[in-house]
């Protein structure tokens, strides 16, 4: 399969002349192996028992191969990252390694490697680079509060959002056809629970039907800030009994330790006089595919919007939401920007992603699963702009709309497919 440039790849360009080490983090299959491929001169798999026993024979030597160096998987010799750093210091030239890895290394006694190894989030393929729609409204340019244009027209409807949802943003999996994607993907949460915990982290799963329960539980509870111990209550596999509190807090650490967690942190802002905001996490998995699967959502009970979820949106708006959030993501990495939400502790104002650029200046962003939103689906955003008007860029909702255009009060309304980086 032909490689797919990523706009980490932009990111890549930019950072390898200057940094010595950088590290692709990310769940397994977003492409980290691929893309590091792409660039690399010497590639040493630590994943292949000839490779490992050849780096381990020899632990300094293959520094001096013909850069760049990709360590793939390199989480399976962790003293492998301690090599680098020192290199690092040993005055190893710019561009020299790069890490793919898709766990974190289990009790490791490693350096965290700050000051010598940069480490970048690889997630799986945002809206814009899965080629699906051509991009019109450049996120870049809201950050800068250009006040660009807002204008286009997105040949997405709700049902090719709803494919996206399936197909997910897995290089290897989304070309695939229904059957043999649905395949693959419970295949890939099967690997992750059993075999990668063992082989990655050293962890026997006793009750793989709980930890899948309490999975589809924070599935249930995607694009919300549900409590960890509704999710809790929620994970009740055949035999009727949900996990302790200290397992669930188990499987929690567990699978984030695998990249497959991704919760939107809150945003809590410094010298905005802001007060009593909540601080609990929204909840996201790596890709909504994922949660899809997890809950063995059918296509057509989906366009129905039937499905029940914490989120306002029921199911449909919820994974609708991830695959926004999963997009904005990527694109907020390219632009040097972050993604938080907003809640204040009793819930009457929400934002659904707060974008802060570098300089600290923001686009507040609503995603409402409609094509024509209302004075009340932009309401928390104006609020948000009343308050803090010297942090706030642009406003935006984004929608499963045809046509992008601005408000007469200044929000951009702007169909998913149509933002770009």
């Amino acid at each position: 399969m032909a490689y797919i440039r990523r706009l980490i790849d932009d990111e890549l360009d930019l950072l390898t002349p200057e940094l010595v080490a950088i590290a692709l983090d990310g769940p397994k299959g977003v492409g980290k192996t691929a893309t590091g491929l792409e660039r690399a001169s010497t590639v040493l798999r630590a994943d292949v028992p000839e490779v490992a026993a050849l780096l381990e024979a020899d632990p300094q030597s293959w520094t001096e191969r013909q850069p760049p160096i990709l360590l793939d998987e390199w989480q399976r010799l962790p003293w492998l990252w301690d090599t680098v750093r020192r290199a690092v210091d040993d005055g190893a030239a710019p561009g020299t390694f790069l890490l793919a890895g898709s766990a974190t290394p289990a009790d490791a006694q490693i350096h965290s490697g700050a000051g010598r190894i940069v480490s970048l989030r690889m997630r799986p393929m945002s809206l814009p680079e899965r080629g699906v729609a051509r991009p019109s409204i450049s996120l870049q340019g809201l950050l800068a509060g250009e006040n660009p244009a807002i204008e286009g027209t997105c040949p997405l409807k709700l049902a090719d959002y709803v494919e996206e949802i399936e197909a997910s943003g897995f290089p290897g999996i989304r070309p695939l056809g229904a059957r043999a994607r649905r395949i693959q993907l419970d295949s890939y949460l099967t690997r992750a629970f059993s075999r990668d915990l063992a082989e990655e982290r050293g962890i026997q799963v006793r009750r793989l039907a709980t930890l899948r329960a309490w999975a589809a539980a924070y599935a249930q509870a995607s694009s919300s800030t549900s409590t960890w111990e509704n999710i809790r209550r929620d994970a009740t596999p055949g035999d009727g009994d949900p996990p302790t509190k200290v397992t669930a807090m188990n499987y929690r650490d567990w699978l984030t330790s695998l990249w497959l967690l991704d919760p939107v942190a809150p945003w809590l802002p410094v010298g905005t006089g802001m007060s009593n905001l909540g601080r609990g996490e929204k909840h996201q998995l790596a890709d909504p595919a994922l949660a899809a699967r997890l809950l063995r959502v059918k296509t057509s009970d989906l366009l129905r919007g039937e499905l029940a979820a914490p989120h306002a949106g029921g199911l449909l708006g919820a994974l609708f939401e991830s695959l926004a959030t999963l997009t904005v993501r990527v694109l907020a990495q390219a632009a040097e920007a972050t993604v938080s939400h907003l809640r204040t502790a009793r819930g009457q104002h929400e934002v659904d992603l707060i974008v802060e650029g570098y300089d600290g200046r923001c686009v507040a962003m609503e995603v409402k699963l409609t094509a024509a939103p209302k004075d009340d689906d932009v309401r928390h955003l104006r609020w948000l702009r009343d308050t803090v008007p010297d942090r706030i860029a642009d406003l935006v909702i984004l929608t499963t709309g045809e046509r992008a255009y601005r408000r007469q009060d200044g929000v951009a309304v702007v169909p998913l497919g149509l933002l770009g980086p």
